[in-house]
């Protein structure tokens, strides 16, 4: 069949255009609408056997109201919630007509697994510094506005490249523009988009999110590696981990870059022991180390000022890392965390302190919704002080 040419009729396509009612349905099975490459699992998987807590009875205070978790899925259209203390399963719950076999795609969630990738090749040798120039690894990048931007700023998200991320009415934003080009499926279509872009501002000077920036990294970490993305992450990252399923990762053309900034569709339990990874600073389940030690606190931290606490957007106390969201160090139950947030409600959520990993996929019914986020914050608040008993 051939694939539509005009906006209207691509809109349907596209994960993000869908309604609330086929919501389940699109976001369960993005490998029958884009082109993908698996991710294998290992030989070896990871238990995740039962807390001694279960948290099927914890309650948290929103908005006047006591609620619980049979109330939080509802009101979030969850689809899977896994809570993990010290490796084990404190609460794992499904809905949206979703199991434990269900692969849900991640949306941005899957930048914070291209970063991983990323120390993967550092701890390898496969890249020599994050302080070399993108070109070095990505020759493409040559003569754009990428030339002479390192690794370290791509991770931060400060190359100075422009980039709107929000799409606009006339179409013309750049997440619009990677849009239509994930959709023309041409080889190499990112990349041209991410080449022609200007320069805004000195790199290292200005936090700008950007899922073209995480596309950018994905190229360098595959031609570092020399081998395609999903592999790379098969064998670093997906079986190293105990990793029970194999998981898809959309790319951008038949056989194909995967697209470092969305696309890894994955079952709950998977993403949450990729949660456990981080939360042990990549010493990975069969005993490899696969990350380079530190790697989870020099990631999930702010490291420049343009990322630093509070500099991010107004109002926002937050930081950001190498492609994680960081909280503020307030001492709490939330010292100390850091998450993968990804539209529509995906988050890993990586608690050090407590030792405590959440999973969360959702179908919201509108990509951010700041209500969902602070009621969200309150549910995992009362979680991790009932697992402190």
């Amino acid at each position: 069949m051939d694939r539509p040419t005009t906006d209207e009729e691509i809109a349907p396509a596209i994960v993000t255009a869908t309604t609330p009612e086929n919501q389940a349905a699109s976001f369960r099975n993005q490998d029958r609408v884009w082109p993908v490459r698996a991710i294998r699992r290992g030989d070896a998987v990871r238990p995740l056997p039962p807390h001694g807590r279960p948290l099927s009875d914890v309650a948290y205070e929103f908005g006047g109201a006591r609620l619980g978790i049979d109330d939080f899925m509802r009101r979030h259209r969850t689809a899977g919630l896994l809570i993990l203390k010290h490796g084990e399963t404190a609460l794992e719950r499904y809905g949206m007509g979703n199991g434990p076999r269900s692969l849900w795609t991640s949306f941005s969630t899957a930048k914070s697994m291209t970063a991983t990738l990323a120390g993967a090749a550092l701890h390898e040798g496969a890249i020599g510094s994050l302080d070399d120039p993108c070109e070095a690894y990505a020759p493409r990048l040559r003569g754009s506005a990428y030339e002479g931007v390192t690794i370290r700023n791509v991770l931060r998200m400060c190359s100075g490249v422009a980039w709107r991320e929000d799409n606009d009415a006339d179409g013309r934003s750049e997440v619009y523009r990677l849009g239509r080009a994930m959709w023309s499926r041409r080889p190499g279509s990112i990349l041209d988009l991410m080449c022609k872009l200007p320069r805004a501002h000195p790199q290292g000077a200005v936090f700008n999110y950007s899922t073209g920036e995480s596309c950018v990294l994905a190229a360098v970490v595959a031609a570092a590696f020399g081998r395609p993305l999903a592999d790379v992450f098969a064998d670093r990252v997906w079986g190293p981990a105990g990793m029970e399923a194999d998981a898809n990762w959309q790319l951008e053309s038949e056989r194909g870059l995967e697209i470092g900034g969305l696309g890894v569709s994955a079952c709950l339990r998977d993403v949450g022991r990729f949660g456990l990874l981080m939360l042990e600073d990549g010493e990975a389940f069969n005993g490899r180390r696969v990350l380079p030690p530190g790697w989870r606190d020099l990631a999930s931290r702010p490291d420049c000022a343009a990322t630093g606490f509070g500099r991010l957007n107004p109002g926002d106390p937050g930081g950001y890392g190498y492609h994680w969201w960081s909280t503020p160090p307030v001492p709490g139950v939330h010292e100390g965390v850091f998450s993968a947030n990804g539209a529509y409600g995906q988050i890993i959520y990586i608690n050090p302190g407590e030792g405590v990993v959440v999973a969360i996929q959702s179908a919201l019914r509108q990509p951010q919704d700041s209500d969902a986020g602070l009621e969200t914050v309150m549910m995992l608040r009362a979680a991790v002080r009932a697992l402190r008993a």
